[in-house]
This record gives structure tokens, sequence and C-alpha cells, in this order.
């Protein structure tokens, strides 16, 4: 049985892709449900949607006048390159929220998660996400876990527009001020190298997720400053 890395912490901040739940799910599922209804979301009157679409034309350079289609085709094709595009998040956020409540599609969390995340909250570890995924679709996700509904033991949501870039320190720092907590007795868990090395900068504990099969699966962790575990069951959390 693997060994247990103990961490003392207030505060849990959790990733989502390649932590939580599978990027292939969210890369494939929730993108090809999002992908057809780009069109539609776009021709929307709705304050979020136009700040949305004129954020996606000066993020991928096509015409001011383009239309709805032409600006759709824009985010599939960065969708394709799996780019972090905020417009492309908002959009997308929206489009989940929809079909979660519709129950056209559900989210996913490995099993190791959510028993682990009830654990903590109980033993009163404050919980927040910080997703590159918009607040937006992040509490329909949690809310639709197939394990039951998380949403309620999470207690701040951070996307990049309201904590910023995920490989940037000062994102940290803003999350650990929303929060009101020590840097030193917050946790960041994340999948990606890059992120932990932002974190650590922050002055974070960090525990890096190296799950087999995830696209940053078997990175130098180490080297950017942080343990590795392969599931949550191997982090051991106490105030």
């Amino acid at each position: 049985m693997p060994a247990t890395i103990p961490v003392t912490a207030d505060a849990v901040v959790v990733d989502l892709e390649g932590t939580t739940s599978a990027a292939g799910f969210i890369l494939g599922d929730l993108y090809d449900y999002a992908r057809p209804r780009l069109e539609e979301v776009l021709g929307r009157d709705d304050g979020t949607v136009r700040e949305a679409r004129r954020q996606a034309i000066a993020e991928t350079g096509i015409a001011e006048d383009a239309s709805d289609a032409e600006v759709a085709d824009a985010l599939r094709a960065l969708m394709a390159s799996d780019v972090k595009s905020t417009p492309l998040k908002t959009l997308q956020g929206i489009i989940w929220a929809e079909g979660f409540a519709a129950g056209e599609i559900t989210s996913h969390f490995f099993d190791d998660a959510p028993p682990r995340l009830r654990a903590w909250h109980e033993r009163g570890i404050r919980l927040a996400v910080y997703s590159s995924g918009s607040v937006a679709s992040q509490k329909p996700w949690f809310r639709h876990a197939p394990q039951g509904d998380l949403s309620a033991i999470v207690e701040a949501w951070f996307d990049t527009v309201n904590a910023g870039p995920k490989k940037e320190p000062a994102s940290y720092e803003r999350i650990a001020e929303a929060l009101g907590t020590d840097p030193g007795r917050t946790l960041f868990l994340t999948d990606h190298p890059e992120e932990v090395a932002a974190a650590r900068a922050a002055g974070w504990q960090v525990v890096a997720l190296d799950r087999e099969g995830e696209p940053w699966a078997g990175s130098d962790f180490a080297a950017a400053g942080a343990p590795a575990v392969a599931s949550f069951d191997e982090i051991e959390v106490a105030s």
C-alpha cells in the first residue's frame, strides 16, 4: 500500500482536469456536447455572451464583423488544440450548465476523490476549486457528480477570470487573499508541473496528482517542487 503524505492545512484547493476528474472525459464527452452548440449561444442577446464574443474575436484575430458561424469555427479550432481560452471557457460553461440542468450530460470524478473531499470537509478543512474551466461550469460539475452532489461542501470557486492564469504565482496570492488563509497553510492539488511551480512560488503547499493515463502523468513533479501521489487516498490532511 502506498505511503500517505501528511499535510497540515486550513484549506484545500483542487484542480479538476487530471486531478479530481479524467481529462479524457472533459476533452471528449463535454467538448463533443459543446462543439455544435457554440453558434446558437453566440447569437444570444446576453451581456456575458457579447463580452465573450468580443474577447474571442480579439484572441483569434478574425474580423470584427465575423458572423456567429465564423466565430464558432474559430473557437472550435481552439478546442481542437486544447487552448485554455477564457472566452471559450465562458461559453462552454453556459452550454454545459444548461446540459447538466437538462440531464443531457453528467460529470466525472475519480472514485478516490469524493470520499476524501467529504472527509476533509467533515474535519473542518475548507474546500475550494481552481480550474481553467469557468466558475459557471465548475458548479454544475460538482453538483451533478455521479457520487452525489459535491457542490455544497465547496466554499469558493476560482477560474482564470476571478483569479488569473494558473501558471502565475500572483493568481495563487489572490486566491489566498480571497480565502483569508495563510499561503503556507493552503494546499493545492494539481496534475500540472507548471501549476505546481507557480503555487509553490506563492508560498503554498502542493501535492501533485500523477494519475496513469492522464496528460501530465510521469512528469518530474519533484523538480517543480512537490511530492506526487497516484490518488487522493495517499493524502492525509489535518488542520
